[in-house]
């Protein structure tokens, strides 16, 4: 799934991210996070690229203290509703992340479910470098990805369709070069065999790359999983989980 915008997607955009990111992996992902990163009740996280919202509400339910930002508002209403029924220490924002302005300092921040790649070289530099700048020292960020080029490259590009509820689902992929990114034709088609085509970008970097992008940003990339915390990363993996830490 890459960064397109909802319309006709209005409605099943989260049942699709489902068929993609079941909720137990998720709830893997934040028993890893919570220790690994000391986070406690208190404690800061921006969550930036949130998405509905499935990390943001998850960690404000342990009491932590969630900044959460995505450009789809109906993403950012629905996670206030949530918020709000519950009360948790939660605030959300409709803004575009790379012109955000961060105005707190944080003990993590958190680039998931692939959406890093959804900005050119020169945009995720810049979105780095504001996210180190409001960094506690010592903080970290951390970035789930499956389009780096040691996934993208090690198995064929290839299409791929599913069905969520009465509607089909199916994306086609091809591979452009300079800058390197995958372009991404996602279709909904209805019963009634009424279809819409989104397209996106998710650009494609190798881990030196990335490297090379967060110490620009002042961040140190200190390991790369597959499985957080259980798995270093190797090529073939289906996902990357990148930690940096913010120069001290």
């Amino acid at each position: 799934m890459s960064n397109v915008n909802d319309t006709f997607f209005d409605g099943h955009y989260k049942e699709i991210w489902k068929t993609l990111i079941p909720d137990e992996l998720t709830v893997k992902e934040i028993d890893f996070m919570v220790p690994h990163f000391g986070l406690q009740p208190g404690s800061k996280v921006l969550d930036l690229m949130c998405g509905y919202g499935r990390h943001a509400i998850a960690l404000a339910k342990k009491g932590i203290e969630v900044t959460a930002v995505d450009n789809l508002g109906d993403y950012i209403n629905e996670i206030k509703a949530t918020a709000a029924e519950d009360g948790l220490p939660l605030t959300a924002s409709q803004h575009d992340v790379i012109s955000y302005v961060i105005n707190d300092q944080f003990d993590l921040s958190i680039c998931m479910g692939n959406s890093l790649n959804f900005f050119n070289a020169a945009d995720t530099v810049k979105l780095l470098a504001n996210i180190a700048a409001h960094l506690k020292p010592g903080g970290h960020l951390l970035i789930n990805s499956w389009s780096i080029a040691e996934i993208v490259f090690s198995k064929p590009v290839s299409n791929s369709w599913s069905k969520i509820g009465e509607y089909k689902f199916l994306t086609e992929l091809k591979l452009y070069f300079q800058p390197t990114r995958m372009e991404v034709d996602s279709t909904m088609i209805a019963p009634d065999g009424t279809e819409e085509i989104k397209k996106g970008i998710d650009y494609v970097y190798s881990l030196n790359e990335m490297e090379a992008m967060l110490q620009q940003a002042g961040l140190k990339l200190k390991e790369v999983y597959s499985i957080p915390g259980r798995k270093k990363f190797s090529v073939g993996e289906p996902r990357a989980y990148l930690i940096a830490e913010k120069y001290q």
